[in-house]
């Protein structure tokens, strides 16, 4: 490979850095040390393949498109929806264009349409990425709920609210209708 990889190395060395940074509207909640940018970003990906097979999209292109979903975040930080009232929203599309400066032209573009792709709808494998960007939400509150957090009822409600696929509302539904620790009960072989 003739292409120069040294953007794509400091590329990697900016995205670990979503590993220590805070999803912010969870402080509102009450929650001192919330979720990291990548620990969402993963469940969100995992979520997403869920959804997509279920949904009969393609599975692992719902997955890529949800681990890429907050890359930018690199750049911006992780603002919130009161924050986004304030400051103008970075555009998505435009940082991925910019972390992706210097990249082997392949990679780059990929990325960019990958970005473009989940921002526009433009798949059905987006609309389930983006539905299990949401159904994490609620997941990771209902999480923060059992351990005392109440205000997260109000992450809880909005996410639920915004589902649009068939299959986003019914594992919603399923969801609520456990307990965080009730995998581990099934497992042991105990009663709920």
């Amino acid at each position: 490979m003739a292409d120069d990889l040294s953007a794509v190395a400091r590329f990697l060395y900016e995205a670990g850095t979503l590993k220590h940074t805070r999803r912010t509207g969870w402080w509102m909640a009450g929650i001192s040390d919330p979720e990291s940018v990548a620990e969402h970003s993963w469940r969100t990906a995992l979520i997403a393949s869920v959804i997509a097979k279920l949904e009969g999209a393609d599975p692992a292109r719902a997955a890529f498109l949800a681990v890429w979903h907050d890359t930018q975040e690199t750049r911006t930080g992780d603002v919130n929806h009161l924050g986004k009232k304030y400051a103008a929203s970075a555009d998505a599309v435009a940082v991925t264009a910019d972390q992706t400066a210097g990249m082997p032209e392949l990679l780059a573009s990929a990325i960019q349409d990958l970005v473009a792709e989940y921002e526009g709808k433009d798949s059905p494998e987006a609309v389930c990425a983006r539905d299990a960007d949401k159904l994490e939400c609620m997941l990771q509150g209902i999480e923060y709920k059992a351990q005392g957090y109440a205000s997260a009822q109000r992450w809880i409600d909005n996410s639920r609210a915004r589902l649009t696929t068939e299959t986003g509302q019914r594992l919603a539904d399923e969801l609520l209708g456990q307990g965080p620790l009730d995998w581990l009960r099934a497992a042991l072989g105990e009663r709920a």
